[in-house]
């Protein structure tokens, strides 16, 4: 009973300044927020002031921009999702196969993905401008000579492309894990009864590879939807607010314009909307995939 005793003290004293930082990192300003998105105060004032639901009646009346935000975001989460997902599933198929670059192409492959996404916007912005001009004297291929970054329809597709870029690697290594985990009497069972190439594919290894895919995908869809740094290293939004996703309106909204009250009731908004897409999401699969 005393060696019981002691565990439990133990046990709750080594999780307090866990639940403490969780606390105050986390809840707090999460509660606060959600007290913030009810007032109107510019950051400085010593007390908001309390306006009850007109920051939400400001985004679902004039909130125009939040909303243009919000379907630039809807458009790169499936987009990011689609091409991160496809791309590594292809590229982890190949480098599960034993040939002799096979780990270093892995490394490559994962180094993007250790960088800052803000040094990685940085990197990508020079290319798109200054590579892309010396590519063009070089060759003279006409497409290195096209405004990536000062045109919306080619700017939307560069911060995608990009994002897929940084990102790839993990989504990689993921994959490689749920191949290399598969049952191999299993695969050498269907070998035998003639499955190969496509219907290999199709028939056995992607059901097998169900847990790994649907933790791709809930991982690339939050990862998608709080974009936010890589946009502001590469467009800081433009060109004419193209570019902007909910988290850098919210960034904006709060932090330049000092609106803090309408960014909070912004950022509430978006919780909720995130939580309906994840659980939308975690329902798409078996509960035994994740």
């Amino acid at each position: 009973m005393k060696k019981k005793v002691i565990d439990t003290i133990e046990s709750v004293v080594y999780t307090i300044p866990a639940m403490l930082l969780v606390t105050i990192v986390i809840y707090v300003p999460f509660v606060l927020s959600g007290y913030y998105s009810f007032t109107r105060w510019n950051g400085i004032a010593r007390s908001p002031e309390f306006i009850g639901i007109g920051n939400f009646k400001a985004i679902f009346t004039a909130g125009g921009d939040f909303f243009k935000s919000l379907a630039f975001t809807t458009k790169y989460t499936v987009l990011f999702m689609l091409g991160t997902n496809v791309i590594a599933l292809i590229l982890a198929i190949a480098l599960v196969k034993k040939f002799r670059l096979a780990h270093v192409m892995r490394g490559i492959f994962f180094i993007p993905y250790i960088m800052s996404m803000t040094i990685v916007g940085f990197i990508w912005r020079f290319i798109f401008s200054s590579g892309f001009n010396t590519f063009y004297a070089m060759t003279g291929w006409g497409f290195f000579n096209w405004s990536w970054l000062g045109t919306p329809a080619l700017a939307f597709y560069s911060v995608v492309a990009v994002g897929i870029w940084q990102s790839l690697g993990f989504y990689i290594v993921l994959y490689i894990a749920g191949l290399e985990a598969m049952p191999q009497d299993v695969l050498e069972a269907a070998i035998v009864d003639g499955a190969t190439g496509l219907i290999k594919l199709v028939r056995v290894i992607l059901p097998l590879l169900m847990p790994s895919i649907a933790t791709c995908m809930f991982m690339s869809l939050t990862n998608a939807l709080k974009v936010f740094d890589i946009i502001l290293a590469l467009t800081k939004g433009g060109p004419g607010g193209s570019t902007y996703s909910v988290t850098l309106t919210i960034y904006r909204d709060a932090f330049q314009n000092n609106q803090y009250g309408f960014g909070s009731a912004e950022s509430l908004v978006f919780f909720i909307i995130v939580l309906g897409l994840t659980q939308i999401v975690l329902r798409m699969f078996r509960s035994d995939d994740l």
